[in-house]
C-alpha cells in the first residue's frame, strides 16, 4: 500500500501551528497510581483505559489528526509474567469492545510493532480491527505494542536490504523513513510522557528528532483533557526552529506571507 510522504524535519521546516498535528504519548504511572491506593498494579492499567478514551475524545475535539500511544514496549516483556498476561488480555478485550466506537467516530486504528510474539488470536483481532477502521480519517490512532525505536530502525534497514540486495552505497534518510512502521504519519509535533520520568524509553527514536518534549508528574490514570490542554499550551509557547535561527524563521514567515 502506498502511503502519503511527509516532510522530514531534519531537512525541511514542516508547517507549525498552535495545535500540534501529531501527539505521541508514553502512558506511564499506572502501577504507581494503583500502589498509592493500595490496589494491585493491574488495577492501574484498567483505570488507564479511561484516560485513553478521554484523550482520544479530546484530540478529536481539538483538531489533532494523529495520536500515537505507547502501550507496550519490547522491554515490557521483562515485567512479572502475570502482569504481562493481564496486559495482553486487557488489550484483546479493549480492542473487541472499542473498535465499533472507534469506527462510529471516524477513527482509524493501527497497531505498530513486532506482533510475532503475540498470541495468534490477538494478532487476528488486531488485523480485523485495523481493517474495520481502514477508511476512517477523522483521527489516526496508532497503538505501539511490542514496539522499540531501535527495533523499528533495524527492521526498516533489513527490509530495504532485502528489497535491494545489490545496493552498495547505503540508503538515504527518505528511504529509511519510508520503511519505518510509522511511515504513514508525519513526525510527532508534541511528545508527552506522564508519571514524572524524563526519558523517551526507546520510543519513536527516529521520528522524535525535532519533536517538542513535555514531561509531567501526572500519573496516566489521572491524565485528562485539562492535562492535555496544559501540554498543548506549553507546546504553543515554544519556538520551533528545526536547526534554524529565529531570524531565519521570521524571514521565511515574511516571505511566505508575501508569496
Amino acid at each position: 500500500m502506498m502511503h502519503k510522504r511527509f516532510t522530514s524535519s531534519t531537512r525541511d521546516i514542516p508547517a507549525v501551528s498552535a495545535v500540534p498535528r501529531h501527539v505521541a504519548i508514553i502512558m506511564d504511572g499506572n502501577g504507581r497510581w494503583a500502589r498509592k491506593r493500595l490496589m494491585p498494579r493491574v488495577a492501574g492499567h484498567s483505570r488507564g483505559l479511561d484516560s485513553v478514551r478521554a484523550v482520544v475524545r479530546a484530540c478529536m475535539e481539538r483538531g489533532i489528526e494523529y495520536l500515537t500511544l505507547f502501550a507496550f514496549s519490547s522491554e515490557n516483556w521483562r515485567r512479572p509474567a502475570d502482569e504481562v498476561s493481564f496486559l495482553m488480555q486487557l488489550f484483546m478485550k479493549s480492542l473487541r469492545k472499542e473498535v465499533a466506537r472507534l469506527d462510529e467516530n471516524g477513527i482509524r486504528l493501527r497497531v505498530v510493532g513486532d506482533l510475532s510474539r503475540f498470541d495468534p488470536e490477538l494478532v487476528r483481532t488486531i488485523r480485523e480491527s485495523e481493517e474495520k477502521t481502514a477508511t476512517n480519517d477523522r483521527l489516526h490512532l496508532s497503538i505501539a505494542a511490542n514496539y522499540g525505536g531501535r527495533w523499528d530502525v533495524a527492521n526498516a534497514v533489513g527490509a530495504l536490504m532485502r528489497a535491494h540486495p545489490d545496493r552498495r552505497e547505503g540508503f538515504s534518510e527518505d528511504e529509511i523513513a519510508g520503511a519505518l512502521s510509522m511511515n504513514f504519519a508525519p513526525e510527532p509535533d508534541l511528545f508527552i510522557r506522564t508519571g514524572g520520568e524524563k526519558r523517551i524509553s526507546n520510543f519513536l527514536l527516529w521520528q522524535l528528532a525535532y519533536t517538542e518534549l513535555y514531561f509531567t508528574d501526572t500519573l496516566w490514570p489521572d491524565f485528562d483533557a485539562a492535562a492535555l490542554d496544559e501540554a498543548i499550551a506549553s507546546y504553543g509557547g515554544r519556538e520551533r526552529r528545526f536547526g534554524r535561527t529565529s531570524e531565519q524563521l521570521v524571514e521565511q514567515g515574511a516571505a511566505g506571507h508575501h508569496a
